[in-house]
């Protein structure tokens, strides 16, 4: 039976939000659980919107993190559909849409992120798109295999890895696409100039065009239907469809409102908090996309919008909550998946951290191990259809100890050998 005299209310409907409720449980929390999301559909992971249930290999029931009936098993309240509009800290309250007003002895914002908007004419046209949510992937996978029966174009704002594995999901089903990219590559600022033009060359291998540094200026429109993008260096594309894929911004509004600390920009913007997850109210924690955490390895404030981070950030302030000592600290970690290849990230090397980038393997065949390093440390590791190689590579940037760069380039060298 729950136990009502405690009360934990979580802010945001997503894996975070789901992973730290289910945790509560698992680590004997009693008191009453609610989770409150804006969405209607219970709680979904979000890589296979641009993924496996985009490209059409995965049904939708795939998405989501549990069972309906989970939530009732575990006795988890759930409020779906519904936004929080008002968090008073001095009663420990957040009210819904709807005016109820819910009590909290402790508080988890798992708000996420939302996608950026297109500043420019046009972008109130039908076919123009952004890819955050579930209901757009159900719209956009039906927009896809529309394009790919009728020859149609797709053009999309911004070669980030959601970009181009909407690329690949719509090369897939036939569609003509085109990017542009203000940047000389794609992932210029994720990966860099060198590892960035294996992404220009995969694409291009399967029929996408690129239009690189330019600015899409403005969505031309005829009877609410898209038919061209124009870019800032006077180029225009035919399109049907728009998809604006140029970043996400993490959803603060509630935690700005209530007089939370938030990170500066450079550090993300999302709300501060501790290693352990805290914000600077102590009854009051956040996690996954919205949070700008102080990380003890790597010795900075980051915010991390990968799904690795929303699957173990959230069990973590769980604990967090209920008192236990919790230093978060997992090295960041995202996975991509694009045509034939697929690759897993570890580390965090933005731009201007790193001095060198070393290749095991072979580069041209796309099957291969980037590491980025300072000083000759690893801060970095990006592997690419090769695969059971994460552990160790996060070994090497935990240890955070100088390595022989010829010995993590040659192949016979095993990366275990080099911790």
């Amino acid at each position: 039976m729950v136990d009502a005299h405690r009360t934990f209310v979580i802010v945001g409907g997503g894996l975070a939000g789901a992973k730290a409720a289910q945790t509560l449980r698992a680590e004997g929390f009693s008191g009453r659980v609610i989770l409150i999301g804006d969405e209607r559909d219970h709680p979904y992971e979000r890589p296979p919107l641009s993924k496996g249930y985009l490209t059409g290999k995965e049904d939708r029931d795939s998405v989501f993190v549990h069972e309906t009936a989970w939530y009732a098993g575990a006795e988890i309240e759930l409020h779906l559909g519904q936004s929080v509009t008002g968090l008073n800290r001095e009663a420990r309250t957040v009210e819904t849409g709807d005016g109820t007003v819910i009590h909290y002895d402790k508080l988890l914002l798992a708000t996420g992120a939302e996608p950026r908007r297109l500043d420019v004419p046009g972008t109130e046209l039908a076919g123009v798109h952004h890819l955050r949510r579930l209901a757009h992937a159900d719209r956009l996978r039906n927009v896809l295999a529309a394009l790919g029966r009728d020859n149609g174009h797709l053009v999309i704002a911004g070669a980030g890895w959601i970009g181009l594995e909407v690329a690949a999901a719509a090369r897939g089903y036939g569609a003509e696409v085109t990017v542009v990219e203000p940047e000389a590559t794609p992932l210029l600022r994720v990966i860099g100039p060198e590892l960035g033009q294996i992404f220009t060359e995969l694409h291009s291998d399967h029929g996408v065009r690129f239009h690189f540094g330019g600015r899409l200026t403005e969505i031309v429109g005829q009877d609410g239907m898209v038919l061209a993008v124009r870019t800032d260096d006077g180029e225009e594309h035919p399109a049907h469809d728009v998809l604006a894929a140029i970043g996400a911004a993490p959803r603060t509004a509630l935690a700005e409102a209530a007089g939370l600390e938030i990170a500066p920009r450079e550090q993300g913007g999302g709300i501060a908090v501790d290693a352990s997850l805290r914000t600077s109210d102590p009854h009051i924690y956040a996690a996954g996309d919205v949070a700008s955490a102080a990380h003890p390895l790597l010795g900075t404030r980051l915010r991390v919008e990968h799904w690795a981070n929303a699957l173990n950030g959230g069990p973590a302030a769980a604990r967090a909550m209920l008192g236990q000592d919790v230093a978060y600290d997992r090295v960041p970690y995202f996975f991509s998946d694009q045509y034939d290849l697929g690759l897993e990230y570890s580390g965090w090397a933005p731009p201007g951290s790193y001095d060198q980038v070393v290749i095991r393997g072979d580069a041209g065949k796309r099957q291969f191990i980037a590491f980025w390093l300072k000083d000759r440390t690893v801060l970095a590791g990006m592997n690419v259809n090769v695969w059971d190689v994460t552990e160790p590579v996060q070994k090497l940037i935990r240890a955070g100890r100088p390595v022989d760069p010829d010995a993590l380039a040659d192949p016979s060298v095993p990366l275990e050998s080099l911790v």
